[in-house]
C-alpha cells in the first residue's frame, strides 16, 4: 500500500470481506494503526459499515460523542474533519458511522459520499474503508467508485470458495491488490511448539518471556 501511494498516487483503501465475521474490522483497525507508525503519515480510518458498526466498541470511543459518516453525508454543511476524531495515541484520525440508518444503500449513493471521500484524498495520505460485507449487500460497488484498491479478507476454514469467487466477480479486479488470511490456526499450532521447545532448554522459559 505504501508502495502503491508512492507510485500510483492510491490514497483510498477499502477492506472488505466475502461474508461476516471474517475479520474485515480488525484488519483496517491493524492496517491503519500499522500505516501511523510512520511519524509523518496523516492517516484517516473511516467505517462505512452502516449495517454493524463496531468501531467505537473496538477503540473504546463513545459513539453517541460526535457526528460521523452518516450526519456528514446528510448535512451539506459538514466536511469530513468536522467529523473526524484523532487518536493521538495511534497517529490517526477516524470517522466513525454516526447515527444508525434505516437505509444504508441509499446513504451511501449520495454524492456527497463521493465529496466528503474526495477531501479526505486531499488531507491525509491514507483513507482506509471498513465496509460492509461484499456479497451480502451492493454498498461496496457504490464504494467501488471512490476507493483506489482493494483487500479482501479471506477466513480460513470460514470462507468458502464459492463465496470469494462470487465477491471477486462483484469487485473490479484491477482494483483487488490482495487478500488478508486470517483465524489460521497453524500459526498458533507453531507458536505453542516453538514456545514448549524454547522453554524446555535451560534458561529457554526465561528467554521465551522476554520474546
Amino acid at each position: 500500500m505504501e508502495q502503491l501511494h508512492r507510485t500510483a498516487g492510491h490514497s483510498i483503501f477499502g477492506i472488505g470481506s466475502p461474508s461476516a465475521s471474517d475479520g474485515k474490522t480488525t484488519t483496517a483497525l491493524n492496517l491503519a494503526g500499522a500505516l501511523g507508525q510512520a511519524p509523518d503519515a496523516r492517516v484517516l480510518l473511516v467505517e462505512a459499515d452502516l449495517r454493524c458498526p463496531r468501531m467505537a466498541e473496538r477503540l473504546g470511543l463513545d459513539g453517541t460523542q460526535l457526528p460521523g459518516l452518516v450526519q456528514a453525508i446528510r448535512s451539506p454543511h459538514m466536511g469530513i474533519a468536522d467529523v473526524a476524531r484523532q487518536l493521538t495515541a495511534y497517529n490517526l484520525s477516524v470517522v466513525l458511522a454516526g447515527e444508525s440508518a434505516a437505509t444504508p444503500y441509499e446513504v451511501l449513493k449520495s454524492p456527497r459520499l463521493g465529496e466528503l471521500l474526495d477531501e479526505a484524498r486531499r488531507l491525509y495520505d491514507y483513507v482506509v474503508i471498513d465496509t460492509p460485507p461484499i456479497v451480502a449487500f451492493p454498498d461496496c460497488r457504490i464504494l467501488n467508485n471512490w476507493v483506489d484498491g482493494w483487500l479482501i479478507v479471506v477466513a480460513a476454514h470460514r470462507t468458502s470458495r464459492k463465496l470469494l469467487e462470487e465477491s471477486l466477480d462483484l469487485m473490479e479486479e484491477s482494483k483487488t491488490i490482495g487478500f488478508v488470511f486470517t483465524h489460521d490456526e497453524r500459526f498458533r499450532a507453531n507458536a505453542r511448539y516453538y514456545g514448549a521447545y524454547y522453554g524446555s532448554r535451560p534458561g529457554g522459559a526465561g528467554v521465551s518471556r522476554d520474546r
